[in-house]
C-alpha cells in the first residue's frame, strides 16, 4: 500500500459491505500490477489505517481474497499475492500474458477494446461525477509527468481508462477493465521502438497523451458523442501502429 492517494477510506457501512469492498480495492490492485504477483500484502493494521476499517472486515476480506485465488496466507509468514493469472485459471475472463505475447495478439485486445470503452467514455459523459474527472486528472497529470521523466507511464494510463469505466456508473464496464488489466495498454511493448531518450518515442507518447486529454475533455463537457469519437480514435490510431509494426515485422 505505498501509494495511499490510489483510495479514500470507504464510507461507514455494514460490515460485510465494508469487506466486499475492501475485497475489490485490494484486487484492483493486484489486476492492474500496483500489489504484484509475489508480494506481501500489508499488515491487518496497515491495511486497517489506510481503509478504516476495523480488524474483522480485514480478516474476513482476506478470506475472500483468498477463495478467489488472488492471495495465500503462510502461517507465521503472511499473507502473498498469487496474482490475477493465477485467479484466472479458474474459469473467468482475463487477459492472460499469453494472450499478449505477440503484436497480433495486442491488435486483437485493442480491437475488443476499441468496441467496449467508446461506449464507456459515451455512458461517462452522460454520467460522470466531479470526483469522477478528479480521478482522470490526476492519472493523466501521473502520465505527463512519467513520460517527461522518461519513466514507464503504463500504470497511470491504466487508470485513466479504469477511471472512465467507473464514470459509467455500471460496474460491468470496471469489472471488465479490471479484468484487461494494464497490461492491455500496448505502450509496454514499445522498449523495442527506443529507449526513454529516443525522440521519436517522446513525440509518440506525447501524442497519445494529447488523445487522453481530448477524451477528457469531452466527457468533462458532458458530450457522448465526442466522447466516443475520441476514444475510438485514440484506440484505432494504437490499433494501427501495431498493424504497422507487424507489417514491418513480417515484411508484409
Amino acid at each position: 500500500m505505498s501509494d495511499p492517494a490510489a483510495t479514500s477510506p470507504i464510507p461507514r457501512r455494514r460490515p460485510r459491505t465494508l469487506a466486499l469492498e475492501l475485497v475489490d480495492a485490494l484486487a484492483e490492485r493486484i489486476r492492474d500490477g500496483r500489489l504484484a504477483t509475489g508480494a506481501k500484502l500489508p499488515t491487518e493494521a496497515a491495511v486497517m489505517a489506510e481503509f478504516g476499517v476495523s480488524r474483522t472486515v480485514v480478516r474476513e476480506a482476506i478470506s475472500k481474497l483468498q477463495a478467489g485465488g488472488l492471495v495465500e496466507t503462510r502461517h507465521g509468514v503472511g499473507t502473498f499475492v498469487l496474482g490475477a493469472e493465477a485467479a484466472g485459471e479458474r474459469g473467468g475472463f482475463r487477459i492472460g500474458p499469453e494472450q499478449m505475447a505477440t503484436l497480433r495478439d495486442v491488435i486483437a485486445v485493442l480491437e475488443l477494446r476499441i468496441g467496449v470503452e467508446t461506449e464507456a467514455a459515451a455512458l461517462a459523459a452522460q454520467r460522470r461525477s466531479e470526483a469522477d474527472l478528479r480521478a482522470m486528472r490526476v492519472a493523466l497529470d501521473a502520465v505527463e509527468a512519467a513520460v517527461e521523466a522518461g519513466q514507464d507511464a503504463v500504470g497511470p494510463d491504466f487508470q485513466f481508462h479504469l477511471a472512465i469505466a467507473r464514470a459509467t456508473g455500471n460496474p460491468h464496464y470496471a469489472e471488465l477493465m479490471s479484468a484487461f488489466g494494464s497490461r492491455a495498454i500496448p505502450r509496454a511493448r514499445l522498449a523495442a521502438d527506443g529507449g526513454a531518450e529516443d525522440p521519436e518515442r517522446l513525440r509518440y507518447l506525447r501524442r497519445v497523451n494529447a488523445e487522453h486529454e481530448s477524451i477528457l475533455d469531452a466527457i468533462a463537457a458532458q458530450d457522448a458523442d465526442a466522447a466516443r469519437a475520441a476514444m475510438r480514435t485514440h484506440l484505432a490510431n494504437s490499433r494501427e501502429r501495431r498493424r504497422r509494426l507487424e507489417a514491418q515485422a513480417t515484411g508484409r
